[in-house]
């Protein structure tokens, strides 16, 4: 099965101080073998920000 489950988490916002948002994907390993980044929602700064792909 070449789906996993990957975890995004904020990247700005435990530079200023607040929690980070979190949310939970899935991905195709074999087409996408690299780190995913998504731009999206972070409720803690009320706006749209870079979600990285953690372990």
């Amino acid at each position: 099965m070449p789906r996993e489950i990957v975890t995004l988490e904020c990247t700005e916002a435990r530079k200023e101080g607040k929690p980070p948002s979190r949310y939970m994907t899935s991905r195709n390993k074999k087409l996408q073998p690299e780190k995913i980044e998504m731009k999206k929602f972070n409720p803690f700064l009320r706006r749209h920000t870079m979600h990285r792909e953690i372990k």
